[in-house]
């Protein structure tokens, strides 16, 4: 093993974290092959087998079970061995963990840039995961700041809103209840809704607009994907329920028509999180500061377009 890199445990990590080779090379912004060689070389120093694929599916052999809970401590150490030099360069020359949940990407690499060039010499570490993901991001210590809709609620996690996050539900510009006012809820909820997978914050989100009458909603699809549902919406198999950052090309380009019923939008907020023992290097104390000062503002403009108009404005349950 003394002839094993850095970058080889951390790739290593990401498949036995994620158990998938494809979702690996996407938090890492590598090709798959990529991370099949880098995984294929530890393997070979290591000697033994640490991954067994079944299907479609990869699984953790009894030393890749091991070599996963070493991986995590010398990542550990040298996250921490980063930290501390961190200290010595300051808010320039330091390096920002940060993580997203994937609504966020619409938006989120402007901020980036914004904060990037008040501060040069920065180095920018940026992921999209999901909402489990990036609460394992935090647990594991893998990211210094999340951004996220619903935070954790467990008193180690401070969490703190810097921009509202509204939730719209969306039809093809030619759908008859497009151009209507006040629309009841229990209306639209006939309608074939095309929405997020149960699990996901967008569901999370549409169980807190429509409440007690969610039971009630005509759920036609699940899809994984919000990019798949908003094409789904636009060739007319339904209407969604989704984040209005989500859409703003295509309310923009008039392919997407927010329906105006009763009780929305549901206005959220975005909240960058972290957990409260951490001790935050200089850079990213500075971008969570620049995030509660100028965020609501910069995600306005990222988008090019206004907040949708709030009627409710709460912290998800």
């Amino acid at each position: 093993m003394k002839n094993a890199t850095l970058r080889q445990l951390k790739v290593f990590e990401a498949v036995a974290r994620h158990r998938s080779f494809s979702r690996a090379a996407d938090e890492l912004h590598l090709t798959q092959p990529a991370v099949s060689t880098q995984v294929r070389k530890l393997q070979e120093h290591a000697g033994v087998p640490l991954l067994e694929q079944l299907g479609k599916k990869v699984h953790l052999t009894p030393a890749g079970a091991q070599m996963l809970q070493s991986c995590r401590e010398i990542i550990q150490k040298f996250q921490e061995a980063e930290e501390a030099m961190a200290q010595f360069k300051g808010v320039s020359g330091g390096r920002l963990n940060v993580s997203v949940i994937s609504a966020g990407d619409y938006f989120f690499p402007s901020l980036l840039v914004a904060f990037a060039q008040r501060h040069a010499g920065v180095t920018l570490n940026f992921g999209v995961c999901n909402r489990e993901e990036l609460l394992a991001q935090l647990k594991d210590n893998l990211t210094d700041l999340a951004v996220m809709v619903r935070p954790p609620t467990d008193p180690d996690t401070l969490a703190e809103p810097f921009a509202p996050h509204p939730y719209v539900i969306v039809a093809p510009p030619g759908h008859p209840l497009a151009g209507a006012r006040r629309i009841p809820v229990a209306r639209v909820a006939r309608e074939p809704f095309v929405v997020r997978e149960q699990g996901s914050d967008t569901w999370n989100s549409m169980e807190d607009g429509f409440g007690d009458q969610l039971p009630n909603v005509n759920i036609a699809m699940e899809i994984r994907s919000t990019e798949t549902i908003k094409q789904a919406v636009m060739a007319g198999m339904g209407v969604s329920f989704l984040s209005a950052h989500t859409i703003s090309r295509e309310r923009r380009a008039g392919s997407l028509a927010v329906l105006d019923v009763q009780n929305f939008p549901l206005m959220l907020h975005w909240y960058v999180v972290h957990r409260r023992s951490k001790r935050l290097p200089p850079v990213a104390q500075a971008f969570k500061a620049f995030l509660l000062k100028d965020g609501a503002r910069l995600v306005d403009q990222a988008l090019g377009m206004p907040p949708a108009a709030p009627t409710r404005a709460r912290r998800p349950r």
